[in-house]
């Protein structure tokens, strides 16, 4: 068994998926999952597999997909499921996309878009800093 092998069988590496290739960092404020190659028909649902399974906990989420070279309406659909599941298990996300995929999904701003895994990540450090100071009051009333 190749060390390749091992590292995915243990959840490091790059999941290879019929020409996608899917790789999660866990960072401290996200795990970034970064999506490389075409997402079509013939891989949507290994692809789906692994998002679904990199995705799971309470973490926020960044979908990176500026490396994605050919993105079909099946992609589109993978996308919008990620974003009903993460909004139903109130888990945050955020979608990092070229533009050629940022059109094929539409620019109706139900999505929540960045420009940059660094723009995505930076947002939610300010999201974080504002609850807190939402937050802060109350707990000293309270105190």
């Amino acid at each position: 068994m190749t060390i390749t092998a091992v590292a995915t069988r243990h959840g490091y590496g790059t999941f290879d998926c019929d020409g996608a290739q899917i790789r999660a960092h866990c960072r401290h404020l996200a795990t970034v999952v970064t999506v490389r190659g075409d997402i079509n028909a013939a891989n949507v649902d290994r692809v789906s597999e692994h998002l679904w399974r990199l995705t799971l906990g309470s973490n926020p989420v960044v979908l990176d997909l500026t490396e994605v070279t050919h993105f079909t309406a099946a992609g589109v659909s993978l996308v919008q499921r990620l974003d009903e599941d993460c909004r139903a298990a109130g888990v945050e996300w955020t979608l990092v996309a070229s533009p050629a995929v940022l059109g094929l999904l539409g620019g109706d701003g139900e999505l929540p878009v960045a420009r940059s895994v660094r723009e995505a990540l930076r947002n939610l450090a300010e999201a974080i800093v504002s609850r807190r100071q939402l937050v802060l009051p109350l707990i000293k009333k309270t105190a």
